[in-house]
Parts: C-alpha cells; sequence; structure tokens
C-alpha cells in the first residue's frame, strides 16, 4: 500500500493543492493534525484536500479540536478522524490521537495533559501504525535546546511496540527520524512523505 503521510500545513492552500496532486499515486493519505491556525481556516482546507483520490485518515493537531475537524469533514465520505479510535485498512490497524501533549503555553491550543494522553493510549493496540500530531518525548522533538515532546507518547511505544509512529506539531523538527526499539519515528511536516506500508521485507 502506498502512502503519502504530512503534517501541519496551517492554512497553506497551495500545498494543500500540491498533496491533492500527489494523491492520484497514493492508496492511502494520512494527515497528522494543524490543518487550520488557531482554530481558523480549516473548512477551506479541507474543501481543497477532500480531493484526494483515496481514502484519508486525520488526527486533529494543537491548532483544531477534534470536534471542529469531525464537523468539516461530515460528507466527505473517504476521511476517518481518529482520536482516541483506531481503524484497519489493507490489514493495518492505525491508531490516532491528537492535540498538544503536553499542554502547551497557548490558551487557545487544543491540548492533552500527559495522563489524559495516558489514559486514552490505553485503547492503542499492539503492533499497529500510531498517528499522533505531538511527539514522543526525546524523538524528533527538539525546539533550540529543549525537548517537547509527550512522555506518555514514549510510554505507549515502549509499551505496545508500534511498527511505526507518525507525527508532526515540532516544526524544528519536521522531516527528523529516530527509533525506540524496533519502532520507526518520522516527524512529517507540510512537505508530504511517501511510504509503504506494510514495509518491504516485514
Amino acid at each position: 500500500m502506498r502512502v503519502l503521510a504530512f503534517s501541519d500545513l496551517h492554512c497553506d492552500q497551495e500545498q494543500a493543492r500540491r498533496l491533492v496532486s500527489l494523491s492520484r499515486q497514493a492508496d492511502l493519505v494520512l494527515c497528522l493534525g494543524d490543518l487550520a491556525n488557531v482554530h481558523q481556516g480549516l473548512r477551506p482546507m479541507i474543501e481543497i484536500l477532500q480531493e484526494f483520490s483515496c481514502p484519508c485518515l486525520l488526527v486533529p493537531g494543537n491548532n483544531e479540536t477534534d470536534e471542529e475537524l469531525r464537523e468539516a469533514c461530515r460528507g466527505w465520505s473517504k476521511a476517518q478522524v481518529l482520536h482516541g479510535e483506531s481503524t484497519e485498512i489493507g490489514g493495518i490497524r492505525f491508531f490516532g490521537l491528537g492535540g498538544g501533549i503536553p499542554v502547551t503555553p497557548w490558551s487557545w491550543s487544543f491540548d492533552l495533559t500527559e495522563n489524559q494522553a495516558r489514559e486514552i493510549l490505553k485503547n492503542c493496540p499492539a503492533g499497529c501504525v500510531l498517528l499522533v500530531h505531538s511527539p514522543p518525548k526525546g524523538h524528533v522533538d527538539q525546539s533550540g535546546e529543549r525537548h517537547l515532546g509527550s512522555e506518555a507518547i514514549l510510554e505507549a511505544i515502549q509499551r505496545k511496540n508500534p511498527f511505526l509512529v507518525l507525527c508532526g506539531h515540532i516544526h524544528e523538527s519536521w522531516g527528523k527520524e529516530s527509533q525506540v526499539g524496533l519502532t520507526q519515528i518520522r516527524n512529517l511536516g507540510p512537505s508530504g512523505t511517501w511510504l509503504e506500508l506494510p514495509p518491504k521485507g516485514s
């Protein structure tokens, strides 16, 4: 299955149109959150992205809530929003968790505490593809000298052993990769990343 994955478009409609064009070569698209900017501009982005030629799984970022994302995607038959839920496509189980984790400094942000995230991640299936807006602590989460990722997500990786974790959120770490045990971790960014699922040789 050929997969196109991205995060953090932040109302960039031109890049959204590029991704729609790229999606013609994809079997599945994965969106890791922050389509909007501070809860603004979500619907025009969805109007562009719903032209994807294949199914799309989305998690909310911290710039839009899960309710806002579900409402904006209503009527888009190929889209499924995952926030504390799992789904199976092509024999692969996906689990999604959106929002900023841990809580960000911004009052407008859609955030979860580490404990809230831990509770939700109890439902994450072992060996899945984990779709999260926020990165795990200490991995693809560096901004300057600080590591801003989530301890709860790191703990879930260590416990559930997903074979792949995709995230965004920390712009300074876009395009970075890491690994925990056998789990590959990638911070995507908006440019569009091609993946083969399941990985060749698996």
